[in-house]
């Protein structure tokens, strides 16, 4: 007998994908060289960079914690969650765009570790695309 996924059980998963997702950023400065690539740069700039990086951070632990706090009333379809819902979608389908159009990571998948994390994150970017997606149009 097939299972079906709820809203709500999507949207716990969603949310504890963002914790997952802050993993995986936590290797992105040394798998990128952060200290040598962005040395070149004007202070201000690498300040902006790592500004910028944190508050990206800040983001996705947002979404993380609202998701998990909220859960039912996410999926609940109230204007505001499903306004909610759909930024975080956007957010998230703007992120994948980039990820086949924008980034090319194929000189930094240099080991089997970076290659499958990336497919990940691109599944997982996918994942919450769709289901905050669902939660935005159809809750």
């Amino acid at each position: 007998m097939p299972t079906t996924i709820t809203l709500n059980t999507a949207l716990t998963l969603a949310g504890i994908a963002h914790f997952g997702i802050l993993f995986a950023s936590a290797s992105t400065p040394r798998a990128l060289d952060w200290k040598n690539t962005l040395a070149c740069l004007p202070k201000m700039m690498r300040q902006m960079f790592w500004v910028y990086g944190a508050f990206i951070v800040l983001m996705i632990v947002s979404f993380g914690t609202i998701t998990l706090a909220y859960t039912e009333t996410l999926a609940g379809g109230s204007p505001l969650a499903r306004a909610m819902c759909a930024m975080i979608a956007i957010f998230w389908l703007t992120r994948l765009i980039v990820q086949f159009f924008i980034f090319d990571a194929t000189p930094y998948l240099t080991n089997w570790f970076y290659k499958y994390g990336y497919h990940a994150l691109t599944l997982i970017f996918i994942f919450l695309s769709s289901v905050y997606g669902w939660a935005a149009l159809f809750p």
